[in-house]
């Protein structure tokens, strides 16, 4: 693939992920039914374990630029059955994922459409299990974004780096228009369902954070790897933190957080203070800063399927690259059309819980990789170096356990089925064909 991308390019793509889902979608479901005003501290504490997953990160994508992200890690550090456990929890990760954000761009959609006068129909903006037919908005944006990202990996980088900017404009307006319209008794009780409510809103919300992921994904398209790459996790978690919490205290401080269990709080917030331009600005803007997650989202999961296909584990069609395009077209147009599916036919909180697991497990097990290649080979070259090894690997394990503890039962146990399906094909077809075995 072509070598195109720099670190603004690396820093706009994690921008592009991890600025959306969180502020746009997520915020007030995890207020609403989790942590209250207190979803501040659930996205401290979200940040901080990303924080230390992003160190992790940092020193494996500076060390091994290649694309794969966590997958590619786990291969150089644990092996091919590890590797094949990460990969199969990176297609939970970003499939999944990306299925959320289509869910809370159509929830964006029909918010704006309606401000205007334009209802469209509840079978074709819900899924099944919601009482609709199919979610149609959802599935428009997820064919569109597919098509942007079969075209070229430069193309999608262009746009992706308009978006942010649009993104990035219509958060800071937020944060300045909202703080004037801030009361102070909505904040209280500030954690009316205690530490446990807190713990389980950082679980919900902490894969509007896996943007730093999606930047080792493109280890490949990158011209400086070894510097860039770091640079680019490291900056965009940074901008990101900062401006979830400065949202979060002023999206509770508007509104009572009982009220803003929807898929578009930031809107339906600047509506019940009677700024409905603003909540048109800000639609406008989260259908931006939404596509660009998605974008990222489907962009990382193709480049996961195109390494494990590279190494063997899945059939070789998924690592054909277009000789017009230069992407692999194939695994594109199939990470879309599950997407669209999900995005499609399920509701937003089953599918946020599950893409959540898939990345907890994956980071986890990366954190030991790190660990494990600093005793086995200490002479490999390593641009960046993660500090304090093995305290912040070990407490970046820890902290990540114990977020996925904090996620509901029913999860567990459908991310149980999603591993035993992963572990069939492997031990079926994948150990039998790939490059290792041959070898």
């Amino acid at each position: 693939m072509k070598r195109t991308l720099n670190y603004l390019d690396l820093t706009a793509l994690g921008l592009g992920a991890i600025i959306g889902t969180g502020i746009f979608v997520l915020t007030g479901v995890a207020a609403a039914r989790y942590a209250g005003p207190a979803v501040i501290l659930s996205f401290v504490a979200a940040g901080l374990v990303s924080a230390l997953t992003a160190l992790v990160y940092a020193e494996l994508a500076a060390m091994v630029p290649v694309a794969g992200s966590a997958y590619t890690y786990a291969y150089a550090a644990l092996g091919e059955l590890v590797a094949w456990i990460i990969g199969w929890d990176l297609v939970l990760e970003y499939t999944v994922a990306a299925g959320a954000v289509a869910i809370g761009w159509a929830g964006y959609v029909v918010d704006l459409l309606s401000a205007v006068g334009l209802a469209l129909p509840r079978w074709a903006t819900t899924s099944p299990l919601a009482g609709g037919i199919v979610n149609l908005p959802a599935v428009f944006i997820v064919a569109v974004v597919t098509v942007l990202l079969v075209v070229g990996t430069r193309q999608t980088t262009l746009v992706n780096r308009v978006v942010v900017v649009i993104k990035l404009a219509v958060v800071v307006f937020f944060i300045v228009v909202g703080a004037s319209f801030v009361k102070p008794e909505n904040w209280r009780p500030f954690a009316p369902f205690g530490f446990p409510g807190v713990m389980r809103g950082a679980a919900i919300i902490f894969f509007a954070y896996i943007g730093f992921d999606a930047v080792s994904t493109a280890a490949e398209e990158v011209r400086e790897p070894r510097r860039d790459l770091p640079i680019g996790i490291l900056a965009s978690l940074a901008v990101s933190t900062g401006l979830y919490l400065a949202v979060a205290a002023i999206l509770t401080g508007i509104v009572p957080y009982r009220d803003l269990d929807t898929a578009s709080p930031i809107a339906h917030a600047l509506l019940r203070i009677g700024v409905r331009s603003g909540s048109a600005l800000v639609s406008v803007g989260a259908l931006a800063g939404l596509t660009s997650v998605l974008m990222v989202d489907i962009f990382g999961q193709s480049r996961v399927f195109f390494s494990m296909s590279r190494d063997g584990l899945l059939p070789p069609a998924f690592s054909r690259v277009h000789p017009r395009f230069h992407t692999p077209v194939l695994v594109t147009v199939l990470t879309g059309s599950v997407v669209a599916l999900i995005g499609g036919l399920l509701p937003l909180q089953d599918v946020a819980e599950l893409a959540n697991i898939g990345t907890l497990t994956a980071f986890i097990l990366v954190s030991i990789g790190v660990v494990v290649l600093r005793r086995r080979r200490p002479d490999l070259r390593r641009p960046f170096r993660t500090p304090w090894v093995p305290f912040i690997p070990a407490l970046t394990v820890v902290s990540a356990l114990y977020l996925i503890t904090n996620l509901p039962v029913l999860t567990w146990v459908r991310f149980i089925v999603w591993l035993a399906i992963g572990l069939v094909i492997y031990f079926t077809w994948s150990r039998r064909h790939s490059n290792l075995a041959r070898r």
